[in-house]
């Protein structure tokens, strides 16, 4: 079942089973706050695996190449470059500060041997273009190897400079910053499947850029009502179709996405398709509105389907059918009842991030207590994992968590009451093509694969 394309089953079974590969990051009990991780995004290979945190920082981590004393053992990511992508900035003329966090990154696809992504914190974002040296000039005429200047009275004859080769040098540099247009704190970014055009989504305006040119943009989307005491919804993330360059989607946070595209107008506020299930009356409370906010939106690879995660549940919808999903899986209905001490504690206003498998067989998500959920669409398992230190041995697999809701607790349960709402998984990653995943807990990266090899 442990199929190509990042498929497989991961609810586990006798024939797939999770295991630990690495953890990254720093084991002390006191985190720093700069060193929360805030995203987390495979590039279009696999082969690098990049974080932003919330001190502004991109790490990047590159896949070694297989070992040849090992040949079934796959690759462990190590750290490739680390650049400073964002500052904090201070808006005088609205008296607010910018932070630095990195809210999103996303890859462009490879087009030579150097890398290229977007960064995104608030109001800025940057495209980054990371490059190797493994080879330095020597024998220039006009200064010294110290790169001092020559005096020109002393230079007797011509040299021609020559490559010598030095230690690789990983390089960040970046090639645009795309800044000023979003009155609004940036939610998403997404490249568009034309690899020249990306749109940035804020809480009220969607934007298009073309990746070459900085100082304009084209206002695609805009909910903002002339009356902002009449604001009754806000954007909370838009993705481009992987495959159609002119259809895009947006979820808001009334629990609704608006498919649009963009043949139709040059504003796209009447969408093409609107997404929405029905409410049940009978189960509608207080929260309702709350829990019903969409805080991710992912089009499958295929391009078929859309996932929805809401604070409750991750939805499945075919781009065919509006009416209701295709799939509604329960991540953690045990907090129901604890709606109330959730919402004393903000944790009800978490946004938690959803992603597929390779293959679209498969959906991941986080939860609390470093637990994160995965379900398999085939076979209608699913499963809870846990991200921990404990469970940290090389190749130790990951044994499946429960959660008792009530009654009498079994030996491996863990209670509701005891869950820790501090420890929360927002942000998790799957390999393009294989079964290993990335799941950012707090300040750490766990990075687990499948135990066949």
């Amino acid at each position: 079942m442990a199929g190509a394309g990042g498929g497989g089953c991961p609810a586990g079974g006798n024939d797939f089973q999770w295991c630990f590969s690495q953890v990254k990051g720093a084991i002390d009990e006191d985190v720093a706050e700069a060193d929360i991780i805030s995203t987390v995004e495979f590039n279009c290979s696999g082969d690098l695996l990049a974080t932003g945190d919330k001190g502004g920082r991109v790490v990047i981590f590159q896949r070694e190449q297989e070992n040849k004393s090992r040949p079934h053992s796959r690759g462990e990511y190590n750290v490739y470059s680390t650049f400073q992508s964002h500052e904090p900035e201070f808006d005088y003329l609205k008296s607010l500060e910018i932070e630095e966090k990195i809210n999103k990154i996303r890859w462009l696809p490879q087009q030579n041997a150097a890398h290229f992504l977007l960064s995104t914190n608030d109001k800025t974002i940057k495209l980054w273009k990371i490059s190797e040296r493994d080879k330095r000039a020597e024998g220039y005429n006009l200064k010294d190897e110290d790169g001092r200047l020559r005096d020109p009275f002393r230079i007797t004859a011509l040299r021609v400079p020559i490559l010598k080769p030095m230690d690789l040098m990983v390089e960040a540099s970046p090639r645009r910053i795309f800044a000023n247009a979003h009155t609004y704190h940036i939610n998403s970014i997404s490249v568009n499947s034309d690899h020249e055009t990306y749109l940035s989504a804020d809480d009220l305006r969607i934007n298009l850029w073309h990746l070459e040119i900085t100082d304009r943009s084209f206002n695609i989307v805009d909910i903002k009502p002339a009356n902002m005491e009449e604001l009754t919804e806000v954007i909370t993330a838009a993705e481009f179709h992987p495959h159609q360059c002119n259809v895009f989607v947006y979820s808001s946070s009334k629990g609704t996405i608006r498919l649009c595209d963009m043949r139709s107008s040059a504003l796209c506020d009447r969408h093409s398709k609107f997404f929405e299930e029905p409410e049940d009356p009978s189960s509608r409370s207080f929260f309702s509105e709350i829990i019903s906010s969409i805080s991710d939106v992912k089009f499958s690879h295929s391009g078929r389907y859309m996932m929805s995660r809401d604070y409750l549940s991750v939805k499945v919808w075919d781009l065919n059918m509006e009416s209701r999903p295709l799939e509604t899986h329960q991540v953690h209905e045990y907090l129901r009842s604890k709606l109330c001490s959730l919402y004393e504690n903000d944790c009800i206003f978490d946004k938690f991030e959803c992603c597929w498998n390779g293959s679209d067989s498969a959906i991941m998500t986080g939860s609390y207590n470093n637990f994160f959920r995965m379900f398999d669409r085939d076979t209608r398992r699913d499963v809870t994992l846990e991200a921990s230190r404990e469970s940290s041995k090389p190749r130790a697999s990951l044994k499946p968590r429960k959660v008792c809701t009530g009654g009498k607790r079994k030996k491996d349960e863990i209670s509701v009451d005891s869950l820790d709402f501090n420890k929360k998984i927002l942000h998790t990653a799957w390999h393009p093509a294989d079964s290993v995943i990335a799941v950012a807990a707090t300040n750490n990266l766990y990075i687990f694969q499948d135990k066949i090899n």
